[in-house]
């Protein structure tokens, strides 16, 4: 290790290789989006300058801002779901009666190493509204008119989507929470149970500030899958019914490969990036003043 620490050079040298592939394809694509957004251009034909006008149009599209409000949907359900779910959870398995039984993180972390395309195919069968799981039950015990085609009503499409992937990522953030639990000393634990605080009351008042920085890392990395969602939204419901589903992502896509509006759909990358900044560096600030 002090060889390491007087030879500060070998430790660069070997994040060259990593900070090479992270320029190439996310530094790299983020600039060439900038620049394409400020020119008309269908993808063969040549560019147009076209200024700040994308912009502009973007401003006044009321599908990118129902995109930007869904995916604002997506970042509320992951952030209150998935990340309160992951820590009670990551707590119920490093509990005494479930800390040697491996089978239950097993089961739990399933989800995220499922390909997107199954979980996809496994919910829109639990939502079909002929032989869905959902409607099937709800018929079982008498409430027929709830009954309804989940993914096609507009006002619900979306939560149901949240739904799935709160579903899928949860177990995610359990490991994280998990490998943060098994680092707290337990003679701080056992101290505090010799002063009377256990249960909720050691877990608020000593196991969540020890473990506040893990849960403040899994807060921006859910803020930013959360916007990113792509591959799901894509394959259950592809955006609709009539845009109700669409998140930025899905609406740069259609745009840019569907329309062929290249520079519109650079905007719109730009524009999600943007906000995701702002979003991210939000959240720090309240997680700081929450943290003082």
């Amino acid at each position: 290790m002090q060889m390491f620490l007087r030879h500060k050079w070998i430790i660069a040298a070997g994040l060259i290789p990593a900070l090479v592939i992270y320029t190439m394809f996310s530094i790299y694509p983020i600039l060439s989006s900038v620049y394409y957004s400020f020119f008309k251009w269908d993808g063969f034909s040549p560019k147009q300058w076209h200024g700040l006008q994308n912009y502009v149009n973007l401003i006044g599209d009321g599908v990118f801002w129902q995109s930007i409000r869904n995916n604002l949907y997506f970042v509320l359900f992951s952030v209150l779901g998935e990340i309160p779910l992951g820590l009670y959870l990551a707590m119920m398995l490093n509990g005494k009666l479930f800390r040697r039984d491996g089978i239950f993180r097993t089961v739990f972390f399933m989800p995220v190493v499922i390909s997107t395309i199954v979980v996809s195919l496994i919910w829109n069968m639990f939502y079909n509204y002929q032989f869905g799981l959902v409607n099937t039950a709800l018929r079982a015990v008498g409430l027929d008119h709830w009954a309804q085609n989940w993914l096609g009503n507009p006002g619900l499409a979306i939560f149901v989507l949240c739904i799935v992937v709160v579903w899928q990522y949860t177990g995610l953030y359990m490991v994280i929470f998990l490998a943060a639990l098994q680092n707290v000393p337990s003679e701080v634990l056992e101290a505090a149970e010799l002063d009377g605080a256990v249960g909720i009351k050691r877990t608020w008042h000593i196991v969540v500030p020890i473990i506040a920085d893990t849960i403040f890392a899994s807060v921006v990395l859910c803020i930013s899958g959360a916007l990113r969602a792509f591959d799901l939204i894509y394959i259950m419901t592809n955006g609709g019914p009539s845009h109700s589903t669409e998140v930025g992502a899905t609406y740069m896509f259609s745009q840019t490969f569907s329309s062929m509006k290249y520079g519109y759909g650079s905007a719109i990358s730009t524009a999600i990036i943007i906000i995701s900044f702002g979003l991210i560096i939000i959240s720090q600030f309240i997680l700081r003043s929450l943290k003082r």
